[in-house]
């Protein structure tokens, strides 16, 4: 224990008191506020600016140490987390929504007593005629025997808003499907037959928004045809690396998960235009998002980011959307990146565009970042 103890003898314990819960942690004495601030964001989602921190009786200084601080081993320290500075897509220190939400058109009926829709002939061969199997809202746990039917004539096959619990093997009868829609059901990372969604080589749109999803897996790779990707509002911890095969996506949604990394792989996916990697707990991009180059918006609000790639600005020419409200980054810090000036002249160009054509209600400029 004696030797234990040699190696640091400058650590300390403290207890953080946050929101009814008593925090334990160990830290360097040497160490300043500002560095368990950091520590703290892990165990509260509250980023350090939104911290305030009281021992007592004085609010405790960035800068200082422990030690100037008067913090010794043994303290107890109160912790008040600002609302609106927390990472994540929920309020503080609770999981962000990921079971789908409440649907216009649910009664109060238990699932297990909603009348299924039926299928007949009519609905039949008119989703053969068009090649849209329209399943949107209809009080749905498994998709119906008769849909099968549609096999190689299905182009677009909406099933959001339903109670669906599994997707089968069966859906690589759809073989010719290019969108699917998934939206707002029950489906897990374990329901899914990935393997027979992986035999869709016509896919271009898959959206699963509002599912019970922690994970991606590699199959999805398989997807070349796709351009666009919803999988927003989940319990995903991660975006998997063979992400990089998707050479053609355009679009790619993944707010409101619980994503702390983004794969270096992404940077290969050179057709992306837009990225939503809001209300996650990302601390850091990898530096190969600089190869995007026909990036126009990027979505990183609501994340514990510190810094960008170093060269983002500069490099993604055509970027002209930049959300970072609710991150470490602020407006001051944004304006020292290189290539800030090319990218302001965008932005306003754009925002002047939209009121050229009256597509913003207001004139008024979002900076993309905040101003403290």
């Amino acid at each position: 224990m004696e030797g234990e103890v040699s190696k640091n003898p400058n650590l300390i314990n403290i207890t953080v008191k946050f929101s009814g819960r008593s925090i334990p942690i160990s830290i360097s004495s040497d160490s300043t506020i500002r560095d368990l601030k950091f520590l703290l964001q892990s165990h509260t989602n509250v980023l350090p600016r939104g911290q305030k921190l009281i021992s007592k009786g004085k609010m405790l200084v960035d800068t200082m140490t422990l030690t100037q601080s008067e913090v010794q081993n043994g303290a107890r320290i109160m912790l008040m987390g600002s609302q609106g500075l927390h990472i994540g897509g929920g309020p503080i220190l609770k999981d962000a929504e990921t079971r789908p939400i409440s649907r216009s058109f649910v009664t109060n009926i238990p699932v297990n007593q909603k009348t299924e829709f039926s299928v007949d002939e009519k609905c039949l061969e008119k989703w053969k005629a068009t090649g849209v199997v329209a399943l949107a809202e209809r009080n749905l746990k498994v998709i119906p025997d008769e849909v099968w039917q549609c096999g190689p004539s299905a182009r677009v096959l909406h099933i959001n808003d339903n109670y669906l619990q599994d997707l089968p093997a069966n859906i690589d009868f759809f073989c010719n499907l290019q969108k699917l829609y998934l939206d707002r059901n029950y489906l897990s990372t374990e329901s899914i037959h990935w393997k027979g969604l992986e035999a869709l080589k016509h896919l271009t749109v898959l959206s699963l928004s509002q599912n019970d999803l922690t994970t991606l897996p590699a199959e999805l790779s398989n997807l070349t045809f796709l351009t666009q990707l919803d999988v927003s509002r989940n319990k995903l911890n991660s975006i998997p690396f063979e992400i990089g095969n998707l050479s053609r996506l355009e679009v790619l949604k993944a707010n409101n998960n619980r994503i702390s990394t983004i794969p270096k792989s992404m940077g290969t996916c050179y057709s992306l235009v837009e990225v939503d990697l809001s209300s996650n707990h990302l601390i850091q991009l990898p530096d190969s998002l600089e190869l995007l180059h026909n990036l126009r918006a990027l979505h990183l609000g609501n994340n514990g980011l510190t810094s960008l790639p170093r060269t983002l600005l500069k490099k993604c020419v055509r970027l002209s959307t930049l959300d970072l409200h609710n991150t470490e980054i602020t407006m001051d810090a944004l304006r020292q990146y290189e290539g800030w000036e090319a990218f302001d002249e965008r932005r306003r160009t754009k925002l002047q565009k939209q009121l050229d054509y009256r597509v913003v209600g207001s004139a008024e400029f979002d900076e993309g970042a905040d101003k403290n």
